[in-house]
């Protein structure tokens, strides 16, 4: 069957009734929350991938396999609490020839993450996959173990130290490393070593230069609205199936519990490299900042001529902007940290591993795989820069620019999680900014006003629907959604304008070869039909996080906070004699903004002088304690105007996580 499919996207024959296994045909556009097969449109998109990428090359899937030497059995991990924190068995769908509903390419990336268990990638060198979002790498050392990114949650981390115990033999853990400042790399540590073990340096904790800040600061700053477009881009909302998500294209899916931190012992941060000696195992390092992280390194280890290569290098192109929200990455650079990589170590290479998915082994192998995500990244970054500095803008350039075949055709350069299209957004905005340079998009309308705008140009809502239902029924979903959004952000209570356009971002998601775009469509459309979800959701800034957090960082986290829109005629200046730590902060609030000086009190026309805790102000950022409290039992003196503070701490903001995203 698939032969004849192939042949008939040869020929280029109009598929109206080809699937693999089902007869779908293109039906009468019927405006319901039902959720909806692939189309005909859908079914030609994804079979063309069929010809252009090599499907029968199975090295993939030999090398995720390689190695394999057990997993947990029942495939469930819990937290302490009893509650689940992680399910291998989620993804077992994933199995055999891709349905209609699924992007071939990314249904087989897929299959390969959802393979799990305890894999011996060389000599003395072991990893934890499938547990988790990311990997957990282990070495062996002369005494104890050496683990690299401990997962995001303590639950995955202590079952994959459990099970490395039970195979390999019980060791200590003598070190962690932190490659680099992104959640599911680190958030895990404290279910394999101890708060204790860290403090006596029994443990060392070696991460990159700025790792501890950077991990903090992106939690917290901006954790709220990052985290809920994190529901979108990781489909944590939507069910497992084939119509469904398939996880991230990076990984599956993260483990659900409460994060942790610890500050490194041990900072890398030479960008012509420097080694170390840790358990009696030499590992030399390389510092490679504004690459996949803010904070990131890679290492080598000589002895076992095995390369880390962190996040820097996937089996996938990566994000040179992550659709959450985060600082944009630098393409040139992180391609010039790949080529150092390769100079470095290039000759004698003979396995390399990372952060995320699978080794791979033999220098044949090794070497053109560094070179051809080098040239990737930098091929995006620099043919960007070319046609932006003939002219065209960010969209246009998007459209236009394909990777060669050459590096296109490869399973480890396709757009699982980055795609070509929104990096090379990325690095016009690296240059440029958000204005392309045209003056109509200089101030535009917001969506709702715009919206309103377009329903009346275009004769109003039935109208519109009456022209939409023409272009879905043609499979011009792109344009399908972008009219209608306009509509929903007109008429947000029109249901079937939100039917219209769920269908249209679904048939978007099913085509998407990134695990992020289809995540994103399909929660898109899950929303528009049910509405936006009421259930809980942690807040990124838990208790290691927001106790981690420097004056600075805490005291500016409070200046954000700050309602100054409405509140600009306050002006106050406050001093905090932080007692435990002997720390001094002045405060100034003054016409909307806050502005913290760290190190020195305010001398002048001083509002009022706090004396706390640090730890104090801890307990009432988590909410275990209100300064009523501490009045009360004197752990808390003001002295001056105390109605004034308690006055600046009422227009502080508390934020909603379930904020709109697909309408006003």
């Amino acid at each position: 069957m698939k032969k004849i499919m192939l042949a008939l996207a040869v020929v280029g024959i109009l598929f109206t009734s080809v699937s693999r296994g089902q007869n779908v045909k293109n039906a009468k556009v019927i405006t319901d929350k039902t959720q909806k097969e692939a189309t005909s449109f859908t079914q030609k998109s994804n079979n063309a991938l069929y010809e252009y990428l090599d499907f029968k090359n199975k090295t993939d899937y030999e090398n995720a396999n390689k190695g394999f030497i057990a997993t947990i059995d029942e495939g469930i991990i819990n937290q302490d609490n009893g509650q689940p924190s992680f399910s291998m068995k989620q993804f077992d769908f994933i199995k055999g020839d891709a349905p209609n509903e699924a992007n071939p390419s990314l249904w087989r990336q897929s299959e390969l993450n959802a393979i799990n268990g305890l894999f011996k990638v060389t000599e003395n060198i072991y990893q934890i996959r499938g547990f988790d979002l990311a990997n957990m790498t282990i070495i062996k050392g002369k005494t104890g173990w050496i683990i690299i990114d401990p997962l995001t949650v303590p639950a995955t981390s202590k079952a994959a130290l459990k099970l490395v115990n039970e195979q390999l033999g019980e060791r200590p853990v003598k070190a962690v490393l932190f490659t680099h400042s992104h959640i599911d790399h680190f958030a895990g540590v404290k279910g394999v070593v101890s708060e204790e073990e860290v403090n006596s340096g029994s443990v060392k904790i070696v991460a990159p230069e700025g790792f501890f800040d950077h991990s903090i600061s992106e939690n917290v700053m901006a954790g709220n609205a990052m985290t809920r477009r994190a529901t979108y881009m990781y489909g944590l909302l939507l069910k497992k199936n084939e119509k469904a998500t398939y996880g991230s294209g990076l990984g599956t899916t993260t483990g659900q519990g409460e994060t942790g931190i610890f500050e490194p012992t041990d900072i890398i941060s030479d960008l012509k490299g420097e080694s170390r000696t840790i358990d009696g195992v030499k590992i030399d390092f390389i510092y490679t900042p504004e690459s996949e992280a803010p904070a990131e390194m890679m290492f080598y280890f000589p002895q076992y001529k095995a390369m880390c290569q962190a996040e820097n290098l996937s089996h996938t192109l990566h994000n040179l902007y992550t659709l959450r929200g985060a600082q944009v990455r630098n393409g040139q650079k992180w391609s010039k940290y790949i080529d150092e990589t390769i100079a470095n170590w290039g000759d004698e290479v003979e396995v390399s591993f990372g952060s995320h998915h699978w080794p791979t082994w033999g220098n044949k192998n090794i070497v053109p795989y560094w070179e051809k995500q080098r040239d990737t990244y930098r091929f995006i970054h620099d043919q960007t820069l070319r046609l932006a500095n003939q002219g065209y803008t960010p969209k246009e350039i998007a459209e236009m620019l394909k990777l060669p075949d050459n590096l296109g055709k490869e399973f480890y350069n396709r757009d699982y999680y980055g795609t070509v299209k929104h990096n090379v957004k990325a690095q016009y905005q690296l240059y440029f900014g958000w204005f392309d340079g045209n003056p109509a998009n200089l101030d535009p309308l917001t969506p709702t006003e715009s919206g309103k705008k377009f329903v009346e140009f275009m004769g109003g809502a039935e109208n519109v629907i009456s022209k939409v239902k023409k272009s879905l029924d043609k499979g011009e979903y792109r344009w399908v959604a972008e009219v209608m959004n306009k509509l929903v952000f007109a008429e947000p209570k029109n249901q079937e304008a939100r039917y219209l356009l769920a269908d249209a971002y679904e048939q978007l998601g099913y085509q998407s070869e990134s695990g992020p775009w289809r995540n994103f469509y399909l929660t898109g459309a899950q929303e528009l039909r049910y509405g936006t979800p009421n259930v809980d959701m942690k807040s990124t800034a838990t208790p290691d996080m927001i106790k981690g957090m420097t004056a600075d960082l805490y005291f500016n986290y409070l200046g954000m906070r700050f309602i100054g829109t409405k509140n600009a005629d306050l002006k106050y200046n406050f001093n905090f004699d932080l007692l435990d730590t002997k720390e001094k902060v002045g405060l100034v609030v003054s016409n909307g903004a806050v502005m913290p000086r760290i190190g020195q009190f305010i001398k002048k026309d001083v509002t009022a002088t706090i004396h706390i805790k640090r730890s104090d102000l801890d307990r009432i950022s988590l909410g275990e304690v209100k300064f009523e409290d501490l009045i009360r039992d004197g752990s808390l003196k003001i002295d001056g105007d105390k109605e004034a503070y308690f006055n600046f701490l009422s227009k502080i903001d508390n934020f909603g996580f379930w904020f709109n995203i697909i309408e006003p």
